[in-house]
């Protein structure tokens, strides 16, 4: 972790240490904020992907998780192949 990053958590674990801040912390509508704002990196991804997706369909491109998908196939493709070949082997 980094030191800024070990920094922040250092300040936030003493804010929420503050009598002040817990009373703050209690209010329904302020615990309804900061779960809206750590939800907002989810949904800036969600949307990137969702876009990334359109994109790469208009442009007739395979995404990652197509290429993904056809490899965990290919793979087990090619493992059914070696089994049926082991087979016919072992037949003769």
């Amino acid at each position: 972790m980094s030191s800024l990053k070990k920094q922040l958590l250092k300040q936030g674990m003493a804010l929420l240490g503050d009598p002040r801040v817990q009373k703050v912390m209690q209010d329904p509508r302020v615990m309804q904020g900061v779960m809206q704002v750590m939800a907002v990196p989810g949904k800036v991804q969600g949307i990137a992907e969702e876009g990334a997706q359109k994109l790469a369909k208009a442009m007739n491109v395979a995404t990652q998780d197509e290429v993904k998908d056809l490899k965990r196939t290919i793979r087990r493709l090619e493992d059914e192949v070696s089994r049926l070949e082991a087979d016919k082997n072992s037949e003769k």
